[in-house]
């Protein structure tokens, strides 16, 4: 019997969350499939190709105070781009320049909902 409970080192969830990504003076507005505190999985109509460097702008609830939201501002590399069937492309995003404590707010974010 297979086991669904994530085995990874940095746990990653499901979540849409805004995210917004520079890349060589563009600006383009996304969300994320899927988050772990070292990196995004997300969907862009412009092709990027690995080892892209970019700028990151995540927005994560605050559950403390409701309707504030954590802005986490990290550089990032493309890791992997794959085609999507339904047009535009999947990005994996490693999160190669972030601050501890930047770090630390996706990691409690993503922990309050793993079981």
């Amino acid at each position: 019997m297979k086991s669904t409970k994530e085995r990874r080192l940095h746990p990653r969830i499901e979540h849409k969350l805004p995210l917004d990504l520079a890349v060589n003076g563009y600006d383009f507005s996304t969300s994320t499939h899927n988050i772990s505190s070292v990196g995004a999985y997300c969907h862009l109509d412009k092709y990027m190709p690995p080892f892209t460097k970019i700028s990151v702008k995540l927005s994560l609830p605050n559950k403390e105070q409701a309707g504030k939201n954590n802005i986490i501002e990290c550089k990032g590399v493309v890791v992997r781009t794959e085609d999507e069937t339904r047009g535009g492309f999947n990005l994996a995003i490693f999160f190669n320049e972030i601050r501890d404590d930047q770090r630390k707010k996706i990691a409690q974010y993503v922990s309050q909902f793993l079981s």
